[in-house]
C-alpha cells in the first residue's frame, strides 16, 4: 500500500519546459526542508515565505536557504527550484490607499441592508475589527436612524463607518431629512444605494462644508461610497456634481458660492462599488464583465478629470467565499463588500427564522420581487423564494396595479383572494392602516391618494411589500409565508463552501469570523495560485482553504 507522501509525490506535475533546471534552491545551516503535505499549513503562514525544491524526484518544501538563477545542481546542498511563494498581506489584497484613507485594517467592507438588518451590532463588530461596515438606515424612520447614530457616536468614537443613504423619489422629503440629520451630527461617510439619478440631498450632503487648507488643498469633509451598475450612473459618480444642481442648491441658500467653484474639482464619489448579481436592488449583472468595464470607465474619468486623489473601484455582488473575492480582487477591485451573507450572522437586525432560512438556502432559491420603494416605477429586487411565497404575490399585485386603475376596478374575485390570503383584513381596514402610517410620516402621499385612484391602490399594495420585511426581521411566525428576504446567489455558495464545518451552523455565523475567513482565505489562494502559475500543480487538497476558528487564523496573522 502506497504511503501518503508517495501519493503526493506521484500526484506532483512539473512542466518539463520550464526551464527551471536554470534556478536552483541551496540550503544552508537554519533552512529547512519539510514534506510536501504540509503545503496546507505553510500556505497559512502568511509571513513566511517558502519555496518548493525537488530533492531526488520528490517535491519538497523549503524554507529560509537561497535561491540561486542559471546556476547547476552540483552538490549536496542544492536542490532544484521549482516554485517560489512569497509573503502575502491581507491588505495588500486590494488598494493600500483604500485601508489608509478610512483607517481600517482591511480592503472589506459590509454593505448596508435595510432597515435595520445591517444593525448597529453588526456595524460595532466589524468596526471593532478594524473593518468597514454601513448601518442600514434604509427604511427606518428619522427618530430610528438617529437612535443608531448616536448610540454608534458613543460605541465606535474612534472607529470609521457609513450610513446609507438610499434614493427615495417616492419620500423626497425623507431623503433631505436623512441628509439634515447627517449633516447635523457630523457623519461624514455615506454609502448611497439604489440612485437612478443624482439628487439635490445627495449633492448637498456631497459639496456642504467644502473648503481649502492653508496650504490651499481642497477639503471635503463628507464623502461618498456609491454603489451602481450601469456606466451612465457610474459616470455621474465619478464627474464633479452636475452644475444645474449646484446652481439650484445655491438659489436655495442650502450651499455657498465658493462651495459651488471648489465642487465644479471633486468627483461625487471617490469610491464607487460595482454593484452586481447581488441580493436586494440589483440588476443581475454578472461581476465578471461589470468590474471590468467600470474599471475602464474610472481610468477613463481619471485622465480626463485629473483629480488630485484618483477613482476606486470596488466590487459587490456574489462575494461570500474567499474564491470569489480573490477574483474580485485579482480582476481589480480596490476593496469588496459583502451583503446577504452578513443577514445569515447573529449580528444582524433579521430573525433567527430568517437565519435558519438562509442557512438552506442555494444558489438557485431566490427570484426576483417589486421593490417596496420603487413599486410604481417597476423597480425590482432579488429576494429569497426557498420558504416564502412573498416574490409570488409581490408579483401578483404588481399585475394588477398595471392592470386596473383603481382598487374599485379589481374584480370582486380576485380582490376577495387578496383580502383573504395576502392582507388577511379587507383592503378597507389597509387603507386606514396606510393613511395613519403616511399621515405621520409623509402627508403629501395622502393627499396625492385622494386625487389619484391609482395611487391609492399603489399605496395599500405597498403596505405589504413594506411590512413583509419587517415581518422577516421579527420573526413573526404567522407570516412566515410572506417573508421578504433579500438575498442573492451568493448566500448559496457560502452554505455550499461552509458545509460540514463549523460555519454551517446559524449560531457560529457571527460577522468578524465570516470576514476574517473570506479574507484570510482569499491570501492564502492567492499564495496557492502563484504556485500553479509557476508551472508546478499539487493535489487540490493541499491548496484548498476551508472554514476556520477566527483563533486559529489570528494565530497565523501574528507569526
Amino acid at each position: 500500500m502506497s504511503s501518503v507522501t508517495d501519493i503526493i509525490a506521484s500526484a506532483v506535475e512539473i512542466d518539463a519546459d520550464d526551464q527551471s533546471d536554470l534556478c536552483i534552491w541551496q540550503s544552508d545551516k537554519n533552512s529547512q526542508q519539510q514534506e510536501l503535505k504540509t503545503l496546507a499549513k505553510q500556505l497559512r503562514r502568511l509571513n513566511v515565505p517558502f519555496s518548493l525544491v525537488e530533492d531526488q524526484s520528490d517535491v519538497k518544501i523549503g524554507l529560509g536557504g537561497s535561491i540561486h538563477f542559471n546556476a547547476a545542481a552540483d552538490n549536496d546542498d542544492n536542490y532544484k527550484h521549482l516554485a517560489f511563494v512569497p509573503q502575502q498581506t491581507i491588505r495588500a489584497l486590494g488598494d493600500k490607499q483604500f485601508c489608509q484613507d478610512y483607517r481600517i485594517k482591511y480592503p472589506y467592507m459590509t454593505g448596508a441592508m435595510a432597515n435595520g438588518i445591517a444593525s448597529v451590532e453588526l456595524v460595532e463588530a466589524i468596526g471593532n475589527a478594524d473593518m468597514l461596515a454601513s448601518f442600514g438606515a434604509a427604511g427606518l424612520s428619522l427618530q430610528e436612524v438617529e437612535k443608531a447614530i448616536q448610540r454608534l457616536k458613543e460605541s465606535l468614537p474612534d472607529k470609521t463607518y457609513c450610513f446609507n443613504l438610499i434614493y427615495s423619489p417616492n419620500e423626497k422629503g425623507h431623503e433631505d431629512a436623512i441628509v439634515d440629520l447627517y449633516l447635523r451630527y457630523g457623519i461624514d461617510l455615506v454609502e448611497t444605494s439604489a440612485y437612478m439619478k443624482l439628487t439635490l440631498p445627495v449633492v448637498r450632503y456631497r459639496v456642504k462644508g467644502i473648503h481649502k487648507d492653508a496650504q490651499g488643498n481642497i477639503v471635503v469633509p463628507n464623502r461618498i461610497i456609491a454603489k451602481a451598475s450601469r456606466v451612465e450612473l457610474a459616470s455621474k459618480w465619478f464627474s464633479p456634481p452636475p452644475e444645474k444642481l449646484l446652481n439650484e442648491l445655491l438659489a436655495q441658500g442650502a450651499i455657498t458660492e465658493a462651495e459651488v467653484e471648489l465642487a465644479k474639482s471633486i468627483p461625487m464619489a471617490q469610491d464607487l462599488t460595482v454593484e452586481a448579481d447581488s441580493g436586494g436592488h440589483t440588476d443581475n449583472r454578472p461581476a465578471i464583465t461589470l468590474l471590468p468595464t467600470m474599471l475602464a470607465l474610472r481610468d477613463q474619468i481619471q485622465a480626463e478629470y485629473n483629480y488630485t486623489h484618483e477613482l476606486r473601484v470596488g466590487a459587490a455582488g456574489g462575494i461570500a467565499t474567499p474564491a470569489s473575492a480573490l477574483g474580485a480582487f485579482a480582476m481589480g477591485a480596490a476593496y469588496i463588500v459583502t451583503g446577504t451573507v452578513n443577514q445569515a450572522c447573529k449580528e444582524s437586525g433579521s430573525s433567527d427564522i430568517v437565519r435558519e432560512m438562509l442557512a438552506n438556502t442555494g444558489q438557485a432559491d431566490v427570484t426576483m420581487a417589486p421593490a417596496v420603494d420603487m413599486f410604481e416605477m417597476g423597480v425590482k429586487l432579488q429576494v429569497l423564494k426557498r420558504g416564502s411565497m412573498f416574490a409570488m404575490r409581490g408579483n401578483k399585485l404588481y399585475d394588477l396595479y398595471k392592470k386596473y386603475a383603481s382598487i374599485d376596478e379589481i374584480p370582486a374575485a380576485d380582490r376577495a383572494n387578496l383580502e383573504k390570503t395576502i392582507f388577511k383584513m379587507t383592503l378597507d381596514d389597509v387603507w386606514q392602516k396606510t393613511y395613519d402610517f403616511f399621515s405621520e410620516r409623509d402627508p403629501s402621499q395622502v393627499e396625492k391618494a385622494k386625487n389619484d385612484p391609482k395611487h391609492k391602490m399603489a399605496l395599500i399594495f405597498r403596505w405589504y411589500l413594506g411590512l413583509s420585511s419587517r415581518w422577516a426581521n421579527a420573526g413573526v411566525e404567522d407570516r412566515q409565508v410572506d417573508y421578504q428576504v433579500w438575498c442573492g446567489p451568493a448566500m448559496g455558495a457560502f452554505n455550499e463552501w461552509t458545509r460540514d464545518t463549523f460555519l454551517a451552523t446559524t449560531d457560529q455565523r457571527d460577522a468578524v469570523t465570516v470576514a476574517m475567513n473570506i479574507m484570510f482565505g482569499a491570501a492564502v489562494l492567492s499564495r496557492a495560485n502563484g504556485i500553479l502559475k509557476q508551472g508546478v500543480e499539487v493535489p487540490g487538497e493541499l491548496t484548498q482553504f476551508q472554514p476556520m476558528q477566527l483563533d486559529a487564523i489570528e494565530k497565523y496573522l501574528s507569526e
